[in-house]
């Protein structure tokens, strides 16, 4: 098969490639990622196409399948890196050699030659695209499983698709700032190009007498086996809230150790702790691949708000916060019962006012509301930092953007001289494309989808616009604060009590933001890795369309085959189809959409004070900039970083305290201890045991769903009957009465 890209010469290179900037920036990026590139190596092949193609597919059926779960494990590309190494060698050991087409530009053969790393790195470009959600599939949850309305599948491809693409043209216009320099390392490329290396690097054994291979070997035979524990025969370990167990029919008791949502409401967490990986990894991602700093300011964030903000907020009862749980994700009328939503839509699928005045206003868990006003912080700190911050390197790297003696990272210049670049165009045909069947959507499909085609245009302006703000956020702390609120907020307005079109504007601005992220990450990743930038395009674009196919035949299949799925009303106690996600999802739809703004966090709502915290967010990174530049030898300082401080709890709900307390010890093992005093470790086994992890959990996930829990075949013992709280969903206001609850 002819390869799609062509190698640049040396003399068509009009960059500064002086040695003076030979040693990369970042500290891990120095001593992970090569600086050698081999332009012969083979990318494009027989192999390539059809192991990445198979890696997409799997990965895209199986992170959908267990989106639903109320741990929501996601297998991450690293299982299918690893899992294709020793086929692609076996494949190049007995395919044919022989050429198909020959004479033609069409000429390929199965069997070029040695399985290569950049072959290699191309099927992880395919596996990326299906380990990635695609997040327009809460769309149909939303609407199908919860407001049980009409939605047409052709509809709900065509947005899956358009959300999912749609970030090609940001990813266009951001690379120059995103990918080129040094500074934007992304920290999460850093696991793969490490496991790339262990696959591939011929090494010694080191003095721990181990190679990495071997190391990820081990690694991946002891958490498959482990996960039959926690997965299967003793599933306390994935919640081990031990202080319920002093005093279980105590509701304080209850609130203070409960560590898991279960079916919609848990505690705060104290002392609670997971040994699950899928627990520890399945929200915040891998902690091993956390910078120490990142991992600190997520700590302060979580801290300030589990054991000092909401304990405050809810026994000085702030928003009648004790008629309600604690912690719960969910929506109550005013004495404290879950809210029918479907009672207050008339038939044209919008608020009815009648019946919204005769059940009263929608209220939420302080937790809940306190929660929505840090993401209000996280959106305006996220400006004021990166403008303080980094303001002046963007401005730089703007202006000098077409500047032909730009300074540049090693691997960047390598890549420039090596390659040539993706043509600006491409990236914005596609964005053309997607705006004509977005509008094409939104015009023929009124009815189901809602939205305007101006909303569309409103929600790619929003994204233009903080893209390179979150992406800068992204690229150095591993963490990027969500626009899901601001674009609810924005379009709650301007076009209210339309659930659906709020949930599509959110989709297009807000994710059309995340994959231009991803797509940059992988873009990184080429850089790296040295892979040839066209042909990088174009996995991206095939991977992106496989997986989104993929993703909603696997939806529509799940909800006709799994009954009642994400219905907790219905699903026994210890079911693990609660949809955490899908139901945060719709309550935002409900908050947003339905009700509104205005009802909520306007003047006509009760969480209006909610709205403080966009002024609170926008001060906060000044004040540490102002004492950046008035102790200047205080480092420490600069290593606030306001915006994942105050954004690091922004998944929760759904996500909850254990897998918060489990994620920051293990990030503070690894990447302060080990990383400090034992850095030789730290640089050879770090990002292989991360690897080793994901891959030997989620195989052994997928084999107890096939073998055992698809079936029913549970076990029923105290180990597999939940963590222990029972009482921990219980309001402690006088005279509220709710099932399974005492009444004061």
């Amino acid at each position: 098969m002819r390869d799609i890209i062509e190698m640049r010469s040396d003399s068509e290179s009009d960059y500064d490639f002086h040695g003076d900037d030979e040693i990369s920036v970042v500290p891990q990026v120095e001593l992970t990622v090569p600086k050698t590139d081999d332009p012969t190596s083979l990318t494009v092949t027989f192999r390539m196409w059809v192991l990445g193609i198979t890696a997409c597919v799997l990965l895209s059926f199986l992170n959908q399948f267990f989106w639903y779960r109320t741990n929501p494990l996601t297998i991450s590309s690293v299982s299918a890196q690893i899992a294709v190494v020793p086929i692609g060698h076996l494949m190049a050991r007995v395919l044919p050699t022989r050429r198909f087409f020959q004479g033609t530009r069409w000429s390929f053969t199965m069997n070029p030659g040695p399985f290569s790393t950049k072959e290699h790195v191309l099927i992880t470009v395919f596996a990326n695209s299906g380990s990635g959600a695609v997040y327009a599939s809460h769309i149909l949850s939303a609407v199908k499983l919860y407001y049980k309305r009409r939605l047409d599948f052709l509809p709900a491809l065509l947005v899956m698709i358009t959300t999912q693409v749609l970030g090609f043209g940001w990813a266009g216009l951001y690379r120059k700032h995103l990918v080129e320099p040094g500074e934007m390392w992304w920290p999460s490329n850093l696991v793969q190009v490490s496991l790339f290396r262990a696959l591939h690097d011929k090494e010694k054994r080191s003095k721990w007498g181990v190679t990495r291979n071997q190391f990820f070997v081990i690694t991946l035979i002891t958490s498959f086996s482990y996960y039959l524990l926690p997965g299967y025969l003793f599933t306390l370990l994935t919640t081990v809230s031990w202080l319920c167990w002093t005093s279980p029919k105590s509701i304080l008791v209850n609130q203070l150790g409960s560590g898991s949502a279960g079916l919609g409401s848990a505690g705060l967490g104290i002392a609670s702790f997971g040994l699950d990986w899928s627990t520890i990894a399945s929200y915040l991602g891998s902690p091993l691949a956390s910078p120490f700093f990142a991992t600190a300011n997520i700590a302060v964030g979580y801290f300030l708000l589990m054991y000092v903000i909401t304990p405050l907020c809810y026994y000085l009862d702030f928003f009648n916060a004790k008629t309600f749980p604690i912690y719960s994700g969910k929506l109550f009328v005013s004495n404290g019962e879950e809210y029918n939503v479907r009672s207050i839509i008339n038939d044209e699928f919008r608020l009815d006012h009648k019946a919204y005045a005769e059940t009263g206003p929608v209220h939420m868990s302080t937790f809940f509301a306190v929660t929505y006003g840090l993401g209000f912080a996280t959106l305006t700190a996220s400006v004021v930092h990166v403008l303080l911050f980094n303001g002046k390197d963007l401005w730089n790297q703007t202006r000098g953007a077409l500047r032909k003696d730009k300074k540049m990272d090693i691997h960047t210049k390598i890549m420039k001289r090596n390659y040539k670049e993706v043509p600006l165009w491409w990236f914005l045909s596609i964005f053309a494309v997607n705006i004509a069947v977005i509008v094409f959507v939104c015009v023929y499909y009124e009815k189901q989808i809602q939205l305007p085609w101006w909303g569309a245009f409103l929600a790619c302006l929003i994204a233009v616009f903080f893209t390179p703000l979150v992406g800068v956020i992204m690229a150095t702390t591993n963490q990027a604060p969500g626009l899901n609120i601001i674009t609810e907020y924005i379009i709650g307005y301007a076009y209210p009590e339309r659930p659906v079109a709020n949930i599509c504007f959110k989709t297009y601005g807000y994710i059309s933001m995340s994959q231009s992220l991803t797509f940059l990450a992988d873009l990184k990743l080429g850089s790296y890795m040295k892979i040839p930038p066209r042909t990088m395009f174009m996995a991206q674009v095939v991977g992106t369309l496989v997986a989104v196919f993929v993703y909603a035949l696997t939806a529509w299949w799940l909800m006709a085959e799994i009954p009642n799925l994400c219905d907790t009303s219905l699903l026994p106690p210890e079911s693990q189809w609660t949809c955490p996600t899908d139901r945060v999802f719709f309550d935002a739809s409900v908050i947003w959409g339905l009700v509104g703004p205005r009802r909520m966090f306007g003047d006509l709502g009760e969480y209006s004070s909610i709205n403080w915290f966009f002024l609170g967010g926008a001060i906060a990174p000044a004040l540490v900039y102002l004492a950046t530049r008035i102790f200047p030898n205080k480092r420490w300082i600069s290593s606030i970083h306001i915006p994942v401080l105050i954004g690091a709890t922004a998944i929760m709900p759904p996500a909850t305290a254990v897998n918060f307390t489990s994620w920051i010890v293990m990030a503070f093992v690894f990447g302060h201890f080990v990383f400090k005093y034992k850095r030789e470790w730290w640089q050879r086994y770090n990002y292989v045991l991360s690897g080793g992890m994901d891959a030997g959990t989620g195989f052994m996930s997928v084999l107890l769903f096939l073998a055992l829990q698809r079936s029913d075949i549970m076990l029923d013992w105290w180990g597999n009957s939940g963590e222990g709280c029972p009482v921990a969903k219980c309001p402690t206001a006088k005279g509220v009465v709710v099932h399974g609850c005492p009444v004061f």
